[in-house]
Parts: structure tokens; C-alpha cells; sequence
């Protein structure tokens, strides 16, 4: 067999990978287009964001012909190497974390700097899919369910500590997982009550004991943001009619957020591509908003055709895992579809100012490396389940037309009644 075999790849996939990039080119030549200008270079923002992109495509199509069990094996190792970078960026002090906005989700090794959550948020779901379907009996749900709990709050705590967004995420696909492993609701439900009442007494302490008061955390304090994401949420809930014309640091984005998807709305196809005003007011616009700033040149047409691609990858996802007999393999497809579609709908959702400021990117548009890399790793084990069970497929065929040509062919003659006179013919 070749090497790469481009019979059985799954082109679906491939057509939709192939819409995201180029959706994400024309958004951030259009979000960064001011920044080029007054920078003098197209090696800019925009420019180094092709250059992962195209390091993410070329990743993807390798990791699309590695066979899925190396996959899993490969998910344990990065599960490991990403639990020790996450928990690194805890230390105080330390040299290779890199901190921006007051939170360190960064780390910097040889010059290259990038989120090991993204790491984590991969190996995670790999690692999970894998444990989970090993349930044979009905002991074994508790046992892997115990297991895939723990692997969730190890992963999880250092991340909450600097991204909840993202912490509540990963819970959550890690609970769809669950629901698709068949876990029993009793287990699911524990857990889910547990989180929704220690979240509501930690957002308790934070608004009554420093955020009324005005109070900040100590820089000690490891939880320090979460007055941040308290203030976020009392944001979201307590706007009165004057307080989106008052001008802040903290509502600057959602402000011409908001202006940007108003002036898209006036047409169907906004005012198009690469005629975007408020690029220039909107702070670092071809990241967290780049959404609205595709509303804005692109209109309603845009937005739809954005939110149709992801929803197209999750579709996709399940008619592949639905045709798939190995459990492991289709746990995380789903798992990764879910991871992409979900981040892209809680970017979305935050840009037309329908939820609290995440941070959350728009998987493979926004601008980012790290985000941008792994995400194409997504689509290439994605495409590498397919193709495998297209390949397990042709071969059950041929095995079967094969079979049937050797059977022998049976003939009577007709001048002998007896049965001593039967002659096989092979």
C-alpha cells in the first residue's frame, strides 16, 4: 500500500477545512488590513497566520494516513507532556511563562510561544475517548467513569486558574463524552451539581467579599482573575440603557463590537470585504471579535455561511462515527467536532454580545498559532478515522466478491439420475 494513498480520503472533510481557511485569510486581511498599513509589511499579523495555517494543513494531511491506535498511544504521552507545561505556568516566577492581560496562559521555549492548554484540550480528548470505551459491563462504568474524572480535574485545575472559559468547555465535552459512552445519568448529574454549587459559592465570595466592595485579590492569590470574571458576568446582567454610550476599558470591545454588527446588518452582504471601520477602533479585532468584523463586510449571508461550516463539521462527524464499528475511534471524532463547534458557537455568541467576554477564539479564523496548528490536527485524526473506515470497508467488499468468485460451481447431469454422477466443476 502507498504511504499516502489519496483513494479513501475523505473529502468532505477536506472541502470543509478548506472553507474555514479561506473564510479566515479574507477575515483577518480584512480585521488587520490598518495594522499592515502603518506596519509597512504584509509579513504582519496576517502573514504569520498563513504560515501556521500552512504548517497546520500539511500536519493535518500526514496525521490523516497514521493509524488511529498510534493516535491513541501518542494521546497519552501528550497528555502527560501538557499536564507538566500547564502545571509550570503555576509556578512563581517562572522564565518560560509568558503573561498578557494579567493572565499566564502562555508559555515561550526556543523563541516559540504558545498555550499548552491547546495541548491539553487534544490529548484530553483522545485519552478520555480511549478509557471510555473500554466499558464492557456495568462495573466498569463507574471504574472508567472514575477515571476519566480525575484525568479531567487534573487537567482542568491549573486552567481554570487563568482560563474558566475554557475549563468549563473541556467539562463539557468531557460530560458529552460521557453521555455517548452511556454513563449513567446518576454520575453525570453528580458532578454537574457539585460544579454548579461550588461555581455559585465562589462567585458568591468573589461579588460580596471584593467585587461590591471594590476590593482586588492579592497578585499571590491564584485565583486572582475570578473578580474578572465576576465583573464580566455582573456586566452581562446589569446594563441599563445608558451604559453602551459610555466608553471604558472593559466594554471597548463589546462597544464597537456591537457598532460592527449594526452596520453589516443594514444588508444582507454588509458592506463588504475589506470596507470594515470599526478595525480600527475595535482592540486586537482579528482575534476574540473577529466574528463581528465578518458580520460587518460580510452581513447576515456571511454569518450564516460561518455557522453552516461548523455545524457541517459536526455533521459530518457523526455520519462518519455512525458508519465506524470501533468505539474508541468514534468517541473522539465526537469529542473533537464537539470541541470545534462549541468553542466557534461561544466565540460567535460573545461577538453579537449574547454572552460574558470569554477570550474564546473562533477555531482556525481567529488569529493564533497554537490555535490554529492544533486545529488542524483535529480535522487530520478526523479525516484518518474516515479514511480508515473507508478502507475497512473496500476490504470487507473485496473479501466478499472474492469469496463468491471461489465458490465452486455445481452441475448435474442430467443422462444420470444418480447422485454418484454429480460432477464439481472448480
Amino acid at each position: 500500500m502507498k504511504p499516502f494513498n489519496l483513494k479513501n480520503i475523505d473529502r468532505s472533510f477536506w472541502v470543509l477545512f478548506g472553507l474555514l481557511i479561506i473564510v479566515a485569510i479574507i477575515a483577518l486581511f480584512s480585521a488587520s488590513s490598518t495594522l499592515i498599513y502603518k506596519d509597512d509589511s504584509l509579513l504582519g499579523p496576517v502573514g504569520q497566520q498563513i504560515v501556521f495555517i500552512l504548517l497546520g494543513v500539511a500536519a493535518a494531511f500526514v496525521i490523516q494516513f497514521i493509524p488511529t491506535q498510534w493516535v491513541r498511544l501518542g494521546g497519552y504521552a501528550l497528555l502527560i507532556i501538557s499536564i507538566l507545561l500547564i502545571f509550570s505556568t503555576l509556578i512563581p516566577h517562572n522564565p518560560f511563562v509568558v503573561s498578557r492581560n494579567g493572565a499566564a496562559r502562555w508559555i515561550n521555549l526556543f523563541g516559540i510561544t504558545f498555550q499548552p492548554s491547546e495541548l491539553a484540550k487534544l490529548s484530553l480528548i483522545i485519552v478520555v475517548a480511549d478509557q471510555l470505551a473500554r466499558i464492557k459491563t456495568e462495573e466498569d462504568k463507574w471504574k472508567y467513569f472514575l477515571r476519566t474524572l480525575i484525568l479531567t480535574a487534573v487537567v482542568v485545575f491549573p486552567i481554570l486558574v487563568a482560563n474558566l472559559s475554557t475549563a468549563i468547555l473541556i467539562c463539557g465535552i468531557v460530560g458529552c463524552l460521557w453521555i455517548l459512552a452511556r454513563v449513567p445519568w446518576k454520575y453525570i448529574l453528580s458532578v454537574v451539581g457539585i460544579a454548579l454549587v461550588v461555581l455559585a459559592l465562589g462567585y458568591s465570595v468573589v461579588e460580596f467579599a471584593y467585587v461590591k466592595p471594590g476590593r482586588t485579590m492579592s497578585e499571590k492569590n491564584p485565583f486572582k482573575r475570578a473578580t474578572v470574571w465576576v465583573a464580566r458576568i455582573d456586566n452581562m446582567f446589569n446594563k441599563d440603557d445608558t451604559s453602551k454610550y459610555v466608553l471604558t476599558d472593559d466594554n471597548i470591545q463589546e462597544v464597537y463590537s456591537s457598532v460592527a454588527i449594526a452596520r453589516g446588518g443594514k444588508s444582507p452582504f454588509g458592506v463588504l470585504p475589506g470596507n470594515s471601520k470599526e478595525r480600527d477602533y475595535l482592540p486586537l479585532a482579528y482575534m476574540d471579535y473577529i466574528f463581528a468584523i465578518i458580520v460587518e463586510e460580510s452581513g447576515v449571508l456571511g454569518a450564516i455561511l460561518v455557522i453552516f461550516i461548523y455545524l457541517a463539521i459536526l455533521f459530518r462527524a457523526c455520519n462518519v462515527s455512525s458508519r465506524y464499528s470501533d468505539m474508541p475511534a468514534m468517541l473522539m471524532v465526537m469529542g473533537l467536532a464537539l470541541m470545534i463547534t462549541c468553542q466557534a458557537l461561544i466565540s460567535m455568541i460573545v461577538a453579537v454580545g449574547l454572552g460574558p467576554v470569554t477570550g474564546q477564539p473562533l477555531p482556525m479564523i481567529s488569529k493564533g498559532g497554537t490555535s490554529a496548528v492544533i486545529t488542524s490536527i483535529y480535522f487530520g485524526i478526523m479525516m484518518g478515522v474516515s479514511r480508515e473506515q473507508l478502507e475497512l470497508s473496500e476490504r470487507v467488499n473485496e473479501t466478499r466478491d472474492k469469496s463468491e468468485e471461489e465458490v465452486p460451481e455445481i452441475t448435474f447431469d442430467d443422462e444420470a439420475p444418480l447422485i454418484r454422477d454429480i460432477t464439481i466443476e472448480s
